[in-house]
């Protein structure tokens, strides 16, 4: 490991948290696929399979920002503890309901209450934030660290789900998704040296983070950003099968995560001066311009090299977007607002994933990289609408006053973090 990677891992506790939170962040990329995946082995219906995974990815957008709301007036452990309890409780339920053929209804209500999962993601950056606040470098090695676990679990969590499903018995997949969120979200709250502390009722000041101007624009412009990635997904499948190998698609997906991995960990060993937004910015560009090649895929090959290049912005458009959210968010409101931005994530997702399957039904599934072409220049348009936003400087950070606004010097450093 690098040494600047090294160096992060110096203090107490944070080697165990990291590797708490990337057990509890797998079922992020396993559960929906894994549903899918038994779902339509038990019963052949692909449409309930795509609604069921659909209803798990909205249900926590709607819950995961209530639930890392609670954390910041809490803590994590109070918080997370119950409610990763009712989703294992959820997910337990589908299980049985899809081995004994339980009615549709009774799934749907399954998978509502899967979404009280929390996001783990958000729970490991806020523990970085506080260890290494007042050190802009090792706050960006952090984030970059974070981003390359994060596509990690996106390389290798469908294909261990699948793969259980299919060669095991069609539970295993979510099932282990399961085992792993129970694992990695105990192990991690049972951490307490290292959990940021909660913030009183005055210190929190009330309303959500989102009231921040800042961090709506993050969201909205990460909301064209997940259309991107559920329609690159759909699109992927459906080209990869009219090429005949539809087995290859997940290949050719794993291409496209590893491209942002290995930009997040290059990403993480640069430092930067000046403003993150404008990095921001071209981050965003690049991602919208990379969906260009992708119209004009002939074969599964030129498809790879097009999305492993596409991949290589979005690990650090993720980096500098969460060192955004820990300038512009109070910090009583953090983890909250970190959560927000997957929140908008997945609801692009899944307006993707949905437009994307009309899309290649109408047209075919070449036609369909039209989807993610647009999202990409949507999630551009609106970046640069809201960049004004983003320049202007936050004058309070902490609880609902702070020390950033009144030590010039510190805000300057605090907004070197990329």
């Amino acid at each position: 490991m690098p040494s600047p990677y090294r160096a992060i891992f110096a203090l107490p506790g944070t080697k165990s948290f990291s590797v708490a939170g990337f057990l509890g962040r797998m079922p992020l990329s396993m559960m929906g696929i894994g549903i899918v995946t038994m779902v339509s082995q038990l019963t052949g219906r692909y449409g309930l399979a795509g609604a069921l995974s659909a209803t798990v990815a909205l249900s926590a957008a709607a819950i995961g920002p209530q639930i890392s709301r609670l954390v910041d007036r809490y803590g994590q452990r109070r918080v997370l503890r119950p409610a990763t309890l009712v989703s294992l409780a959820a997910v337990s339920g589908m299980l049985l309901c899809a081995k004994y053929e339980a009615a549709d209804w009774t799934l749907f209500l399954c998978a509502a209450f899967i979404g009280c999962v929390p996001s783990v993601g958000s729970m490991i950056r806020a523990r970085w934030a506080v260890l290494y606040r007042d050190t802009p470098r090792q706050l960006h090695t952090a984030y970059s660290f974070e981003s390359v676990i994060d596509e990690v679990c996106f390389i290798f969590g469908p294909i261990i789900s699948i793969g259980l499903s299919t060669a095991w018995f069609p539970e295993a997949g979510p099932l282990l998704a399961g085992c792993f969120l129970a694992v990695g979200v105990f192990w991690l709250t049972g951490q307490r040296a290292t959990e940021p502390a909660p913030h009183s009722r005055e210190q929190h000041g009330g309303g959500s983070a989102l009231r921040a101007r800042g961090l709506q624009v993050l969201v909205a412009t990460f909301v064209a950003t997940g259309a991107i990635f559920g329609a690159v997904d759909v699109v992927t499948v459906a080209f990869a099968e009219d090429q005949g190998h539809k087995s290859l698609a997940s290949v050719v997906l794993a291409v496209y995560a590893s491209g942002s991995c290995v930009a997040g960990a290059v990403f993480g060993l640069l430092h930067f001066k000046g403003a993150p937004a404008r990095r921001w910015l071209v981050g965003v560009v690049a991602m919208g311009l990379s969906m260009i090649p992708l119209q004009l895929v002939g074969n599964l090959s030129f498809l790879a090299v097009a999305l492993f290049v596409a991949g290589l912005s979005i690990a650090p458009t993720m980096i500098t977007t969460m060192a955004l959210v820990e300038q512009h968010v109070p910090r009583a409101k953090l983890t909250e607002g970190m959560t927000w931005v997957s929140t908008g994530l997945a609801v692009g997702v899944a307006l993707g994933s949905s437009v994307a399957g009309w899309v290649i039904d109408a047209a075919g599934a070449k036609a369909g990289y039209g989807v993610p072409g647009v999202a990409g220049a949507v999630a551009v348009v609106v970046a640069f609408l809201g960049y004004r936003r983003l320049k202007q400087p936050v004058p309070r950070r902490g609880g609902t006053t702070d020390e950033h606004g009144a030590d010039g010097h510190r805000h300057e450093e605090r907004r070197s973090v990329a």
